[in-house]
């Protein structure tokens, strides 16, 4: 929850930049495989593009979607964009570190330089990175940690052992951790979350 946090406070604090120098503002978050903060954070803070792993985008699409604010007397516009999101051909972009190991990094920058010669816009870039990380939990982290917490002790007292404590149908439960680990919890393109951005007239760069 404070990730998303973070993220949509990030979007807040760049719509006035974006609209005083009729700018194209691009924001980077984390997310590894998963589009999850970005699609949240995007539909909190009121961004035009949201660009998630789960759904392929072309950049004429994005390019479009911008002209079209443009027409519509907009000349700002907000795009967020997840880490692991690749290039138009399907390149996932990474970074080294000092150690030699990659991350995910610089799809932000790539999108940048790409949509500043088909829209003739200003085009920046901004990237949280690990701040998303480091602010103060809401109250919402600090809860679901304290019923974490009980139940976790309560399966340790119960003998209960290899589980993993979670929140589902608006409860705390438990499931073997070989089980969490067996999928990755993407994005439902079907879901509540989903409909909600298209029906706000979100782009995620698909043509939709």
């Amino acid at each position: 929850m404070t990730a998303v946090g973070v993220a949509t406070e990030a979007l807040d604090r760049l719509h006035p930049t974006a609209a005083s120098h009729d700018r194209v503002m691009i924001l980077e978050v984390m997310g590894r495989d998963a589009g999850h903060i970005a699609l949240n954070a995007g539909i909190a803070g009121g961004a035009d593009i949201i660009l998630i792993p789960e759904i392929p985008y072309t950049l004429e699409s994005l390019a479009k979607k911008i002209t079209q604010l443009h027409t519509n007397g907009r000349g700002a516009a907000l795009l967020i964009v997840s880490e692991a999101v690749p290039t138009e051909s399907g390149e996932k972009l990474t970074i080294l570190d000092a150690s030699g190991r990659g991350r995910y990094g610089g799809i932000a920058h790539y999108l940048a330089d790409k949509l500043t010669p088909l829209t003739q816009a200003e085009v920046r870039f901004t990237v949280l990175g690990h701040v998303q990380r480091g602010a103060s939990p809401l109250f919402q982290d600090r809860i679901l940690a304290s019923a974490f917490g009980v139940h976790a002790v309560d399966l340790v007292a119960a003998g209960k052992f290899d589980r993993m404590v979670a929140w589902q149908n608006q409860a705390v439960t438990d499931i073997p951790i070989q089980k969490a680990l067996e999928g990755y919890h993407l994005v439902n393109l079907e879901g509540t979350l989903m409909k909600t951005a298209r029906g706000l007239g979100i782009c995620f760069g698909d043509g939709k």
